[in-house]
Protein backbone atom coordinates (compact mmCIF):
# COMPACT_ATOMS: atom_id res chain seq x y z
CA UNK A 1 0.00 0.00 0.00
CA UNK A 2 1.35 3.21 -0.99
CA UNK A 3 2.16 5.66 2.08
CA UNK A 4 0.52 9.08 2.16
CA UNK A 5 2.53 12.09 1.97
CA UNK A 6 3.24 13.47 5.09
CA UNK A 7 1.09 16.90 4.98
CA UNK A 8 1.03 17.46 9.10
CA UNK A 9 5.22 17.40 8.62
CA UNK A 10 4.97 20.22 6.34
CA UNK A 11 2.57 22.17 8.44
CA UNK A 12 5.19 21.84 11.33
CA UNK A 13 7.98 22.68 9.26
CA UNK A 14 6.56 25.81 7.97
CA UNK A 15 5.73 26.27 12.24
CA UNK A 16 9.37 25.36 12.71
CA UNK A 17 10.95 28.12 10.77
CA UNK A 18 8.61 30.54 11.91
CA UNK A 19 9.36 29.74 15.62
CA UNK A 20 12.63 30.02 14.21
CA UNK A 21 12.74 33.48 13.33
CA UNK A 22 11.04 35.05 16.31
CA UNK A 23 13.69 33.26 18.56
CA UNK A 24 16.76 34.43 17.22
CA UNK A 25 14.34 37.99 18.28
CA UNK A 26 14.52 36.77 21.62
CA UNK A 27 17.64 35.09 22.58
CA UNK A 28 19.99 36.03 24.41
CA UNK A 29 23.35 38.12 23.08
CA UNK A 30 26.63 36.19 23.34
CA UNK A 31 29.38 37.99 25.51
CA UNK A 32 33.09 38.02 24.37
CA UNK A 33 34.29 38.31 28.39
CA UNK A 34 35.75 35.28 30.29
CA UNK A 35 32.57 32.92 30.35
CA UNK A 36 31.85 34.02 26.43
CA UNK A 37 31.71 31.11 24.02
CA UNK A 38 33.79 31.93 21.28
CA UNK A 39 33.57 31.61 17.95
CA UNK A 40 32.00 27.99 18.30
CA UNK A 41 29.26 29.84 20.48
CA UNK A 42 28.54 31.67 17.51
CA UNK A 43 28.10 28.44 15.01
CA UNK A 44 26.22 26.32 17.58
CA UNK A 45 23.70 29.35 19.01
CA UNK A 46 21.55 28.59 15.31
CA UNK A 47 21.38 25.17 16.38
CA UNK A 48 19.76 25.56 19.78
CA UNK A 49 17.82 27.84 18.19
CA UNK A 50 16.65 25.13 15.51
CA UNK A 51 16.23 22.31 18.18
CA UNK A 52 13.60 24.74 20.10
CA UNK A 53 11.84 25.96 17.29
CA UNK A 54 11.15 22.26 16.53
CA UNK A 55 10.20 21.25 19.49
CA UNK A 56 7.98 23.94 20.18
CA UNK A 57 6.11 22.97 16.67
CA UNK A 58 5.67 19.67 17.72
CA UNK A 59 3.68 20.54 20.69
CA UNK A 60 2.36 23.88 19.12
CA UNK A 61 -0.32 24.24 16.19
CA UNK A 62 -0.22 27.99 15.40
CA UNK A 63 -2.69 27.30 12.84
CA UNK A 64 -0.51 28.91 9.91
CA UNK A 65 -1.06 26.31 7.23
CA UNK A 66 -4.95 27.16 7.96
CA UNK A 67 -4.77 30.94 8.37
CA UNK A 68 -2.70 30.96 4.85
CA UNK A 69 -5.09 28.34 3.06
CA UNK A 70 -3.31 25.63 2.40
CA UNK A 71 -5.68 22.73 2.82
CA UNK A 72 -5.06 18.95 3.09
CA UNK A 73 -5.55 17.00 -0.09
Amino acid sequence: MPVAPARPAAGDSLEAAFLGEMLKLVMPVMSDGAFGGGAGESHFASFLVEGHADALARRLDLGLTQRMGVQDA
